[in-house]
Formats: structure tokens, C-alpha cells, sequence
């Protein structure tokens, strides 16, 4: 982790938290935008897409959401379940599994790790709740540019999809479980 961020904390969220990942969401279509990508959130702001106040409230009481804070300030938000959206195109992993719902950081503190953080937390949280396997599904456009970002926090392609005319890659992580001390002979 970059050591800018050594206040980071990472915490359970909640639904007081809806509104800050909401206002998160919102921010990452607009900096999308600027960028030219409209194809992977399209142009509305998630706040005002159909169903996206619902499904973050969804993921803040029903889900296993965490909430990254630097300095008090919330930087950034994910979600774990037990698999992936039932929406989603996507094969059952055949085995117990976490799966990352949702993984949004604040444009403002880019580049300081927040995400990779995030990861690191669910890769530990899987591992403590005795799963060893932890997966993630992400928009595969633009070139692949966020796929490689999954990979350089540990994850590897399995699937690729179609949701719609969306273009989607699943990746996975196993995660070591400690191995058991031998009882002394």
C-alpha cells in the first residue's frame, strides 16, 4: 500500500454509508465520462438510474458491505456476497465463495491505493471465513484496462459474458488459508 495511505481504515459499512457510495457512483459515471467511456455505466448518474438507490441500500443492509476511510473521509466502498448477482450471466462457482458485488474509490484520492486496499480486506475476509475462493465479474471494454487491474491484485480470467450488448470478465483469486500448526509429536 502506498504510504499515503497509513490513516486508511477500513471498516463495516452500513446503510448510513448509501448515500457517500451513491455520491461515489455518481462521480465515477461523470469521471468515466470525461474520459470518454460512456459504454461501461452509461451517462445517467447511478443515483438516477432505475433500481440504483435500491441496490445500494440492498448492498448496505443485505450484503457484506466495507467502507475504506482516510482521515475520516469515506474513500471508498465494497461489497462481498456469497456469489454473484442473480442478474448476471454468470456460472455458480460449483464451490463456497465470496464474490465482490461492488468495488468504487473516490476519483479524488486515485493513485493512493484504496482499491488494491479494499481487495487485500476481502481477500482476508474471505480467508477468515474459511472460503478459498474469491471472485469478481467486471466490464472487459476499453481494453481491458480494468481487467488488468483485477490482475495486478491477484485475480485471474476464468469467464468472459454478455450481459446484453455488455461486455463482461470473471476473475478469480484463491486465497491460502493458514495452514494448521502440527500438534507436537
Amino acid at each position: 500500500m502506498n504510504d499515503d495511505t497509513h490513516d486508511l481504515r477500513i471498516r463495516p459499512g452500513g446503510p448510513a454509508d448509501a448515500p457517500a457510495v451513491l455520491d461515489m457512483l455518481d462521480a465515477a459515471v461523470a469521471w468515466m465520462n470525461s474520459r470518454g467511456n460512456t459504454d461501461q455505466w452509461g451517462t445517467t448518474p447511478y443515483s438516477q438510474t432505475p433500481g440504483g438507490v435500491a441496490r445500494v441500500e440492498r448492498y448496505t443492509t443485505e450484503n457484506d458491505p466495507w467502507i475504506a476511510e482516510l482521515d475520516g473521509a469515506v474513500v471508498g466502498a465494497l461489497v462481498l456476497d456469497s456469489g454473484p448477482s442473480p442478474q448476471m450471466p454468470i456460472a455458480p462457482a460449483g464451490e463456497p465463495e465470496r464474490y465482490v458485488r461492488l468495488l468504487v474509490s473516490d476519483r479524488r484520492y486515485a493513485g493512493l491505493g484504496v482499491g488494491a486496499a479494499l481487495l487485500a480486506h476481502a481477500a482476508d475476509e474471505t480467508r477468515r471465513v474459511g472460503v478459498d475462493l474469491l471472485r469478481v465479474d467486471c466490464w472487459a471494454g476499453g481494453g481491458g484496462r480494468l481487467v488488468a487491474y483485477y490482475r495486478r491484485n491477484g485475480f485471474t480470467p476464468t469467464e468472459r459474458f454478455l450481459s446484453g450488448a455488455w461486455p463482461g470478465q470473471v476473475l478469480a483469486r484463491r486465497v491460502a488459508r493458514p495452514a494448521r500448526a502440527e500438534p507436537p509429536s
